[in-house]
């Protein structure tokens, strides 16, 4: 134990890291505003944070290890956060695309129209570099290549089994709930993630073989899971460092593709060809299922959730097209289609930004912090009232500054696709009670919600009703023991069965991402120093102490996140938040359509005011407006609903 003078030195330390952390803060965001309120709005190449910036870096991370930026109050917890951002920037933006690579397909011709749209396959987003976030580039990776896990084929399957994981720490043991946010959060997350992520088909041979307990209910005596498909650009023989690469079959940038499409015959698929449209059935849902070049609901991971959000935001588009129709009556069908999708996807960027991420993480700081990547630490009053008084995004928000890729080509990373490994939020049981009264209708199981099932019970039940019971039901926290059941024997459209806790595991040991206290160390956070350090709960500590041969850097780390105390308000960990920290805002930071280009004459006045005005519960009211009973003491969509009939 400390002794009292060694408390009071640490107080003192602290206390000094505070103090430079605010002086730094006050004279880095005025510098920033005094150079930057005047420049020219164009991508900045290279991050290097000046000594000044670097001190506050530093500073940031002094008070975060010594106090932890969750105990401190907002105004010293803000900016620590942007602090932390700064070494994070500096020191986790890893690039793979400079790597070698064969086979690349060519670039589309440039023409004038990709100022002001957004191609199907995210080419031109970059107009120095039209390949950068294109479907089919690397994944980048926010650790150093030369730092990377060194997992060979036993360890994946084996150090421990990643089955033994799944079974012995993440099995449901009893519904643990996320009780201040509601499971729209849950549909949220696997809507995003079908616009953000897609390893691709993974082959049929030579897939993981996971030898079995005795025990072990799972049949024939041992479980293969499929590879990740190699990056198909790698050349052949490899330099060291290309085994950490992969392809993102998606567009890295924020861009709708899972409405949209990720080339122009599934957009040919998806368009009326008249006023912009987007097809809708006569009952009001999407057409996905039978579609002959993309049928989404056999596509896996497709389940209810993402079929009601798919819906809503295809008739957002419609409706943006109706009120661009009206503002400009001359527009012909390509127009107003690529006018709505810029409108629909940076409203779905917003939202994400400024609803989804504080309602997940709900401390005070956190959601002070969040909402200032959209809008500045100057808020969304001032904002309103005065529009923007600096290039400055931490002044002003991201939207409308400076592109800016800190050096590093844009991508989303491996260690983002690892922390957003969220399966526990899903429940198993879904009680589907009526918008009007919340008398029962049907209760249902997950797997009566996924695939092509999901289809049927948005055909039995409306759609209103729905969305509702999903508001008022609560999800599971992201914890150790509370993984879906039915997702530890999912049965796939393809007709395979899959423990997606299994998969979890082994994916990350797979696509080389370091262990709970390795990453902690890349990511400038302390490791736990044992297993009791790890975890407040006693009787996790034991159980992950047994199952990792009393090795704590064995620890996986989805184990180590699940395990370890969360920040108040959260539903998953400080450990993943780091790379929220970073990623959340380089999403918006390197995307021309959200930065430079985020302006009226792109968006048109009318979008710029629809962006601005809307929230999630604008767009579910406009679409669902029986549902205001049920909101109208709601702040955030995604926070608990109030039940109707009370």
């Amino acid at each position: 134990m400390p002794t009292r003078m060694q408390r009071g030195q640490g107080l003192l330390l602290a206390t000094s890291a505070i103090s430079i952390v605010a002086v730094v803060t006050a004279r880095a965001v005025a510098a920033a505003a005094r150079q930057r309120s005047d420049a020219p709005a164009t991508a900045t190449r290279g991050y290097r944070p000046s000594p000044l910036g670097r001190a506050y870096g530093m500073a940031a991370q002094a008070v975060d290890r010594v106090i932890g930026w969750d105990r401190l109050p907002w105004p010293l917890g803000v900016p620590t956060i942007i602090g932390l951002r700064v070494t994070l920037r500096q020191k986790n933006l890893h690039d793979t695309s400079s790597l070698p690579a064969v086979n690349t397909p060519p670039v589309e011709t440039f023409n004038s129209g990709h100022l002001v749209r957004r191609t199907a396959s995210g080419e031109w987003n970059d107009l120095d570099d039209p390949a950068m976030g294109r479907a089919g580039a690397r994944f980048g990776r926010n650790i150093p290549l030369d730092r990377l896990a060194h997992e060979s084929d036993t360890t994946v399957v084996s150090s421990p089994s990643p089955r033994e994981v799944s079974r012995a720490l993440l099995t449901r043991t009893e519904f643990t709930p996320a009780t201040s946010v509601n499971s729209l959060v849950a549909a949220w997350l696997q809507f995003m993630i079908r616009d953000w992520i897609n390893h691709g088909r993974s082959p049929t041979e030579n897939p993981w073989v996971i030898p079995l307990q005795p025990d072990d209910p799972w049949p024939g005596g041992e479980m293969r899971v499929m590879r990740t498909p190699p990056d198909p650009t790698r050349p052949d023989p490899e330099p060291p460092g290309m085994a950490a690469t992969h392809v993102n079959v998606l567009t890295h940038w924020w861009d709708g593709s899972q409405i949209y499409g990720m080339n122009a015959d599934e957009q040919g698929q998806i368009r009326t060809g008249v006023d912009g449209k987007l097809h809708l059935l006569a009952n009001g849902l999407v057409p996905l299922a039978g579609n002959p070049i993309r049928d989404l609901t056999r596509e896996t991971g497709f389940w209810l959730g993402t079929l009601m959000m798919q819906t809503l935001f295809t008739r957002e588009h419609n409706a943006i097209c109706d009120q661009l129709k009206a503002e400009y009556p001359s527009w012909r069908d390509d127009e107003l289609f690529e006018r709505a999708r810029l409108i629909n996807a940076a409203l779905i960027a917003k939202i994400h930004t400024v609803e989804w991420t504080p309602a997940v993480i709900s401390h005070p700081t956190t959601k002070l912090a969040i909402r200032a990547n959209w809008w500045g630490v100057l808020g969304e009053a001032f904002h309103r009232k005065f529009g923007r008084v600096s290039r400055n995004e931490v002044i002003n928000g991201i939207p409308g500054s400076a592109t800016n890729h800190f050096g590093v080509p844009y991508s989303i990373t491996e260690e983002f696709v690892a922390v957003y490994r969220m399966h526990p939020l899903i429940r198993d049981d879904w009680p589907f009670r009526a918008h009007a009264d919340n008398t029962p209708i049907e209760d249902c199981e997950f797997p009566q919600l996924s695939g092509p099932n999901a289809v049927d019970v948005a055909d039995r039940i409306a759609m209103t009703d729905v969305i509702y019971s999903f508001g008022t039901l609560p999800p599971c926290l992201v914890t150790l023991h509370n993984f879906p059941r039915f997702l530890q024997h999912f049965e796939r459209p393809d007709g395979h069965v899959q423990d997606l806790a299994t998969t979890d595991i082994l994916r990350s040991r797979e696509l080389r991402v370091p262990r709970y206290n390795e990453f902690r160390r890349l990511m400038h956070l302390k490791p736990a120093r044992d297993f009791k350090n790890l975890t407040p709960n006693a009787e996790w500590a034991e159980e992950i102490r047994r199952l990792y041969d009393d090795d704590i850097e064995k620890v996986d780390l989805t184990v180590g996140m699940y395990a370890e105390r969360l920040p108040k308000g959260f539903a998953f960990s400080d450990t993943a938040f780091r790379v929220f920290i970073l990623m959340a805002s380089r999403r918006l930071t390197s995307d021309r359509f959200l930065t430079t280009y985020y302006t009226s004459a792109v968006y048109t006045p009318a979008g710029m005011k629809w962006i601005e005005d809307n929230t999630m519960i604008t767009v579910l009211l406009r679409h669902y407006p029986e549902l205001r009973p049920a909101l109208v003491s709601v702040d955030n969509t995604f926070a608990p609903w109030r039940i109707t009939g009370r």
